[in-house]
């Protein structure tokens, strides 16, 4: 469009699209293993006289998000924190959810159950279906929850007996019958018992 602010003359874009192709080749010598076309699409920006981008990061997955918020933050890389802190800024719920966690795993770190009903109050009061769901179905529980935070029992050891079992029935497909379902999950537990109980030898 005549008079558009950036735009290249007809001779720059051609010498651009030529450096394209320059630029592969220069690229190739330097181990390079890329299209061309690839090469062609980065400078395209340049093409149409537009100034090229700084490349952005693509935005976490929820699944991602998730793993962010549920990470302790000393495990966390500092990039991960940087960019939790901006999904954070920008998603008031996220930040809302962060802070519930946060909190929760602040009294299972220090086995102080006193502080629950309120957590549980706020977790409520959310505004947020699925965290008002998960207040409801931990109110039902709210005895055996304090319990777990207070204490150091767990039940670990019961669901990765039922972990065994679902992934023995899987593996079987249909084709073993209780009896032989009850053998496998019996002789793992025994193998994973033996390897518990193995002692450590120390590096020399």
């Amino acid at each position: 469009m005549p008079g558009q602010r950036g735009l290249l003359p007809p001779c720059q874009r051609f010498h651009v699209q030529h450096s394209a192709k320059i630029l592969h080749e220069e690229l190739q010598t330097k181990g390079y293993l890329g299209h061309y076309q690839r090469v062609k699409m980065a400078v395209a920006p340049l093409r149409r006289g537009l100034p090229i981008d700084e490349p952005r990061e693509r935005p976490p997955s929820p699944r991602e998000a998730a793993r962010w918020i549920t990470t302790h933050p000393h495990r966390r890389s500092p990039h991960i924190n940087e960019r939790l802190s901006q999904l954070l800024e920008h998603c008031p719920e996220l930040k809302f959810t962060h802070d519930l966690v946060h909190r929760f795993a602040t009294m299972v770190d220090n086995s102080d159950a006193a502080p629950f009903p309120c957590w549980l109050n706020d977790l409520a009061n959310s505004g947020l279906a699925p965290l008002a769901g998960l207040a409801g179905a931990l109110h039902e529980d709210r005895h055996a929850v304090a319990q777990g935070i207070t204490t150091s029992y767990n039940s670990g050891v019961n669901e990765g007996r039922i972990t065994d079992v679902k992934l023995q029935k899987r593996i079987m497909a249909g084709r073993a019958g209780v009896s032989l379902l009850r053998h496998r999950v019996v002789l793992i537990a025994h193998l994973r018992r033996r390897h518990a109980d193995r002692p450590t030898v120390a590096p020399r």
